[in-house]
């Protein structure tokens, strides 16, 4: 019996090879030159009959060096762009030689290459305005013509196998828009799909790829690659990120170049290494060459970029600098290259916002390529490393609230204060309507400013109002900082007058907002924490919800002021488990800083029995922890 499976997994194994290709890396140069002491495959022009367009149409086809009758061979459809047709491929790449060149290697499955011309009309040259929209329609019905005419032509004529799993399609520009939407289109006949530098005429990711489980099922790999410098690389970029968000595995390949054939013949020679065999998906986000860059650069800065990994690559100017490091979770030492810029590339780096400082002989400086924000006590530079996950603060075509500067006079600290204030999608036409508060405090070190930017506040309360899953509110953003020194009982004691008696009554003054407890939550993170439970605990007659992020009493530091709010929850215990409907509590996993302080408060929360709900996000004490804190927090209140 055993022997018997073992001929069996042999024979279902022996034409698509029996082990995972190594990582494939780029082609070398010249690697398109005719080597003549290697054996070669065979070009021929072909002729089917196509009933789609109503005439007999052309394809070149390519068979492998040994090719044999007798034998069976997995067949690649090649596509070109919008300007060429079944010679492009032939007149700009040189498929033929690339191939020949990778068999000789042994690091491509012998398979039968057709390229045929994507332009499904009876007049199919690229002649007059290559453009014109009967043109571009003909590159659309060229799916049916493939499907319906020349697979079966090819299937019928040549000794192929007619599964699926023996099936790939690919182009460039327009042919890889092609590749992916016929591909994406039709999983049950090609499960082994590339787009190289793919044209606008690339559908939607929404529309490619409607059942990501579906796809996840059939797709054997998925192939995206682009020049950095390709004005097309959005369409790529846009298709890479929603099959990032929905976790469908695909290999998305940035190289240095433009939209050219240097590009598209890499594209060529790396993916035909990896069809037809087994694959580790586990290897597809360390193949890009060079990053994106990120989305928190300022314009046009390309670096830092973003790896498909979450690896960081940094390349700063400073041609008199002794050392240049990068200080993002951890020191990196950077390189020195002739031209005085200092290169080097950081471990992955966790998906969410990160501060990050410029180390350029050991002082700490903003990265003049990147946005900057009040962090860490300072203006710092931030970088965006994207979220799989992060779809709950994408901007989405959905209606959007504002985030609003409002300045206001502080009555206990005698000057002029500012705040920002979320209003929600139709506060400006709703004249009538009156809105619930959620009073939301920022961490150490920060401002007002850290939850409307580095919190994504209003994308993230835009689309739980626009899913129906939190009502609409304001979110009053303060400055929770003041002249005691932080974290004593003086400073939090201001803190707390601060919002009573200034911040509350302005923002009544100048909003549309609905009065009385059960209209007003409070919560923050860290610092703001600490401020939550002093300032809400014991005002419980304000507020109908406490929200306490990454929080807890510092002891020893804060143990009298622990102390005496475990006294006033002694005394008061069913006043504040009747007020609050919703005291929530969260914290970034074991690894949190204030992990350990608060699973201290929790302990005499549980002995006194105060009632709460505790919450972990694994993550840290970092802003992608608290922007999940708020997107699980805000459903909760003004129920």
């Amino acid at each position: 019996m055993k022997k018997l499976l073992f001929v069996l997994s042999y024979l279902l194994s022996a034409h698509i090879g029996v082990q995972a290709q190594a990582k494939v890396t780029q082609m070398p140069i010249g690697y398109d030159s005719l080597r003549a002491n290697i054996p070669h495959g065979r070009l021929d022009t072909i002729t089917y009959a196509s009933k789609t367009v109503g005439t007999s149409r052309r394809a070149l086809i390519y068979t492998p060096p040994g090719y044999s009758t007798k034998k069976k061979y997995p067949v690649l459809y090649l596509l070109h762009g919008i300007g060429g047709d079944e010679k492009e491929w032939l007149n700009g790449a040189r498929p033929q030689l690339i191939m020949d060149n990778l068999y000789a290697e042994g690091k491509a499955e012998p398979m039968i290459i057709v390229m045929p011309n994507g332009r499904a009309m009876k007049d199919d040259r690229p002649v007059g305005n290559i453009f014109d929209s009967a043109k571009v329609q003909a590159f659309a019905r060229f799916e049916q013509d493939l499907i319906n005419d020349l697979i079966p032509f090819i299937e019928k004529k040549y000794p192929v196998y007619k599964d699926s799993e023996h099936r790939a399609i690919a182009g460039l520009s327009m042919g890889g828009g092609q590749s992916l939407n016929f591909g994406l289109g039709n999983l049950d006949k090609f499960p082994w799909i590339g787009g190289f530098s793919s044209a606008p005429n690339t559908k939607r990711p929404e529309e490619l790829v409607p059942d990501p489980e579906e796809a996840k099922r059939k797709l054997k790999l998925l192939w995206i690659s682009c020049g950095d410098n390709d004005g097309l690389i959005t369409f790529s970029r846009r298709t890479h990120e929603y099959l990032d968000e929905h976790q469908v595995p695909h290999i998305f390949y940035i190289e240095p170049g433009v939209h050219d054939f240097k590009v598209w013949r890499n594209g060529l020679y790396m993916f035909s290494q990896l069809i037809f065999k087994p694959v580790d998906t586990a290897t597809f986000r360390s193949y890009s060459v060079v990053g994106l860059p990120a989305s928190t650069n300022v314009r046009p800065a390309k670096y830092p970029q973003i790896l498909p990994d979450n690896r960081v690559v940094f390349r700063v100017k400073a041609p008199d600098a002794q050392r240049v490091q990068i200080d993002l979770a951890k020191k990196y030492d950077l390189t020195k290259d002739t031209g005085g810029y200092w290169i080097g590339t950081t471990e992955p780096v966790s998906p969410g916002f990160h501060y990050y400082s410029l180390l350029i002989d050991g002082v700490a400086l903003a990265d003049p390529a990147s946005e900057t924000f009040y962090g860490m006590g300072r203006m710092a530079s931030g970088i965006e490393i994207p979220f799989a996950g992060g779809s709950y603060y994408a901007i989405r075509d959905i209606p959007h609230g504002d985030i609003r500067m409002k300045r206001y006079f502080s009555v206990v600290s005698n000057n002029w204060r500012r705040m920002y204030v979320y209003t929600p999608p139709g506060y400006d036409s709703l004249h009538d309507r009156r809105y619930p508060v959620l009073y939301l405090l920022h961490g150490g070190g920060e401002d007002e400013r850290g939850w409307a930017t580095q919190g994504r506040t209003d994308l993230i309360l835009d689309n739980l109002i626009a899913e129906g899953r939190a009502r609409p509110m304001l979110v009053v953003m303060m400055d929770g900082n003041g002249s005691a020194s932080g974290f004593s009982e003086d400073f939090l004691r201001q803190f707390e007058n601060e919002l009573k008696r200034s911040v509350i009554p302005s923002v009544e003054r100048s909003f549309r907002v609905a009065e009385g407890p059960q209209n007003r939550a409070l919560a923050g993170l860290s610092m703001g924490g600490i401020e939550t439970l002093y300032a809400g605990v014991k005002n419980t007659q304000l507020f109908s919800a406490l929200g306490v992020f990454s929080s807890g009493w510092i002891v020893p530091m804060q143990q009298n002021i622990a102390d005496a709010q475990y006294a006033y929850l002694k005394d008061n215990t069913a006043k504040v488990n009747s007020d609050l409907k919703v005291f929530w509590i969260a914290m970034g996993g074991k690894e949190d800083i204030a992990y350990r302080n608060c699973q201290i408060m929790l302990g005499k929360f549980d002995e006194l029995k105060v009632k709460y709900t505790y919450y972990e996000y694994p993550g840290g004490h970092t802003w992608p922890v608290w922007r999940d804190n708020l997107y699980h927090f805000a459903p909760l209140l003004f129920r």
